[in-house]
């Protein structure tokens, strides 16, 4: 086959890569249609297109189902830079102005959303006031892969549990939580007398844990424990713990309404806790970025009353 110069991309090709990608990351055509909105066969078109284009195949369609080749998974790594590039590029751009606007991208850990001491509510619209036209795009993302996306430029912001420093970050204390080993109304250890539940006696029983490395002193907490379960979402660790087959560490504050109604109860509060501090975390750059330094400043100023020693 004769191989040709790729040329000049335009705004065709560009829409052919980002199809391609999200068929890549759906997992084939037909789950693409619910993502992209449009038809499969309009699907096929543009990779048949870009296939051409580019001379190469891309993929292998059929019985066997979908798969990339070997020049199809390079050109799919490309494309992903390509467009994180021009994504950081045309921020860049749109943030070079003196009223910032473009795209904000913001990840959150499991609950902070609806958390009054994170205050979003207030941020969200002292940072709408000053910077109208700035998109905000907010998700829900597992702490594994947080740090890594601020990192990377995949997203500006981030707000997760601390629980280690990177010198490429810079970090801003938030709040703490206190947090205790729950156990449900259907566990033996929840009609036990307090005096009675020692350290030997909370580590016979099966633990549900966040699935994560911790730092040290949650490290030192779990270390002779019985994990049995494991779960990144407090909703999820919840309804193990509702089931009375479990142990687990909560926040406090999380697990304050069960046990209000009686559904959850602290035990060994003497012997197993430990205080987690929260915090916003962004990439130490020296590209501009107007839009994340404005809500950085909104958080700092909403937050100047936080507790000046953070857990960490």
């Amino acid at each position: 086959m004769v191989k040709f110069a790729l040329g000049q991309l335009g705004d065709i090709e560009i829409k052919q890569l980002k199809i391609f990608k999200a068929v890549v990351e759906c997992g084939g055509f037909s789950a693409a249609e619910a993502e992209l909105n449009i038809s499969r066969p309009t699907i096929s078109n543009h990779i048949a297109a870009l296939e051409n284009r580019l001379n190469i195949s891309l993929c292998k369609r059929g019985r066997a189902g979908f798969s990339l080749t070997e020049e199809g998974h390079v050109v799919y790594d490309q494309t992903v830079q390509l467009l994180e590039r021009m994504e950081l590029f045309r921020n860049t751009l749109n943030n070079l102005g003196e009223h910032p606007a473009g795209n904000l991208k913001i990840a959150l850990s499991d609950t902070l959303s609806t958390d009054d001491r994170c205050k979003l509510p207030e941020i969200y619209r002292e940072f709408h006031m000053q910077a109208p036209e700035v998109q905000l795009h907010v998700e829900v993302q597992h702490m594994k892969v947080m740090e890594q996306m601020v990192m990377n430029n995949q997203i500006d912001i981030a707000i997760i549990p601390y629980h280690r420093k990177f010198a490429s970050l810079n970090y801003i204390h938030l709040f703490s939580d206190q947090h205790y080993i729950y156990c449900g109304n259907q566990h033996p250890l929840f009609t036990m007398e307090e005096k009675e539940i020692t350290e030997q006696v909370i580590n016979q029983y099966k633990l549900i844990h966040a699935g994560l490395t911790p730092h040290d002193e949650v490290y030192h907490q779990l270390a002779q424990m019985n994990l049995s379960a494991s779960s990144y979402h407090y909703e999820a660790r919840v309804s193990l713990l509702l089931s009375g087959c479990y142990i687990g560490f909560l926040p406090e504050a999380v697990a304050l309404p069960y046990v209000k109604k009686g559904e959850l109860k602290p035990v060994a509060t003497s012997c197993r806790h430990f205080r987690l501090g929260m915090a916003v975390i962004s990439k130490i750059s020296t590209q501009p970025n107007r839009a994340r330094e404005l809500f950085l400043n909104v958080i700092r100023n909403c937050h100047k009353d936080a507790e000046m020693a953070p857990p960490y």
